[in-house]
């Protein structure tokens, strides 16, 4: 059964779980939530997710054989996309917002090395086209230091831009470390004796 929590209590035992209409009581309680892809913001991307945009290189890489796409991000994450949709594109443009990477240093270096892979600096990606047409057509650039803005066309855009832990609903129930990750005690339990994050399991 799968059901959609919105809401716990672990200040006493059984611990109650809110699902869609019914309550559960627990004596322990196993959280698994993941994290979920963090996005622009752009209506666009909302749009043309699953329709040229994604979120994924393994998952849709393949769908970009012989394409142009671009990565948004900066990071380990974005480098290592990056470089493994090379496999598939003719061509990848890896888009940051900075003038370096915070990638690490093998990882900057294998994505630079790579003749498939352009950098472009000091940009943010204002708006993907084309949800009319339900697919990809190109990207809105804007150049923050000089505040130009150009329109790149491209067959795909893929977000390499880190997680949100989706925690939000253990607000105030456990302890979360600064970016809301459960913070665990010896390995396994959270802050809440009998509460256990899956991953540590």
């Amino acid at each position: 059964i799968s059901k959609l929590v919105n809401r716990v209590d672990f200040s006493k035992r059984p611990f109650q779980v809110w699902a869609d209409k019914e309550t559960y009581e627990a004596e322990s309680v196993i959280i698994s939530t993941g994290a979920s892809s963090r996005m622009l913001g752009l209506d666009s991307e909302k749009k043309l997710l699953g329709h040229g945009v994604s979120t994924c290189a393994t998952c849709d890489g393949f769908f970009f054989k012989g394409k142009e796409i671009v990565v948004v991000g900066g990071g380990d994450s974005a480098m290592e996309e990056s470089t493994f949709l090379t496999k598939f594109a003719n061509k990848v443009n890896v888009v940051h917002r900075r003038d370096k990477l915070r990638a690490s240093k093998i990882m900057q270096e294998r994505a630079q090395k790579n003749p498939k892979i352009e950098f472009i600096w000091d940009t943010i990606v204002e708006d993907i086209r084309d949800p009319s047409q339900q697919k990809v057509t190109a990207v809105q650039l804007k150049n923050i230091k000089t505040g130009k803005v150009a329109e790149k066309k491209c067959d795909g855009v893929f977000l390499a831009i880190g997680h949100e832990p989706n925690t939000k609903i253990f607000r105030g129930q456990i302890t979360l470390d600064e970016k809301g990750y459960i913070a665990t005690q010896e390995n396994t339990q959270t802050s809440v004796k009998g509460v256990f994050a899956a991953g540590d399991c």
